[in-house]
């Protein structure tokens, strides 16, 4: 089989985004596609009630086919090794700045990415529990999947290293103070941090 050109695999995955926020290109589904997050967007006082993913630039006709185009995406063959040619040699690369995990082998699929792009620390941030591993040690080690909190002010999940909270007070990101940017944090890839509490914005 021959190498796949990038242009090839942007026709196949539907491309990369570029959050201005981040320090590296990210992958985005549609929010109304999320299991859980649809759900919780319906409920006063859950972190999805008001989401920015339905609303805003996100509701362009343009911006919901692309987001449509990369949820199809995931159906083909051909997708693994598609994001491994757009994310190759990206040293930071973020899972889903909207929308969430699909499926088992919606994440099997990416552990694969993660697996083929050793110089790249993903960052996946889900609420769909039911579809993380029982077994850590089957995680890539380039890989933090943090486990995020439905409800405003809430402590983090128990059973998942790795976490994120949403807080009225005492966050912890720094973007609100950096013209809403990481910067130089790199917290949320670390697995050395429990947990991320953002603030409520």
């Amino acid at each position: 089989m021959g190498f796949m050109l990038k242009k090839e695999a942007r026709l196949i995955t539907g491309g990369l985004s570029a959050p201005s926020k981040m320090p590296g290109p990210a992958y985005n589904l549609p929010a109304a596609a999320c299991i859980t997050g649809s759900k919780l967007a319906k409920i006063p006082g859950s972190v999805c009630h008001g989401c920015y993913a339905l609303k805003g630039r996100y509701r362009f006709p343009n911006v919901k086919e692309a987001l449509n185009r990369r949820l199809q995406s995931l159906m083909d063959p051909r997708w693994i090794e598609a994001m491994v040619v757009l994310i190759d040699k990206t040293p930071w690369f973020r899972w889903h700045d909207s929308g969430d995990l699909q499926s088992v082998q919606h994440l099997k699929n990416i552990f694969e990415v993660c697996n083929r792009t050793p110089g790249t620390q993903h960052w996946l941030p889900t609420r769909e529990a039911k579809f993380l591993p029982l077994n850590f040690d089957s995680i890539p080690k380039n890989l933090i999947i943090r486990l995020s909190g439905h409800k405003i002010d809430k402590a983090a999940a128990s059973f998942w290293p790795w976490t994120s909270t949403v807080v009225t007070a005492g966050k912890s990101c720094p973007a609100a103070e950096q013209g809403n940017q990481c910067q130089d944090c790199r917290a949320c890839w670390d697995r050395g941090t429990d947990n991320i509490a953002y603030g409520l914005h």
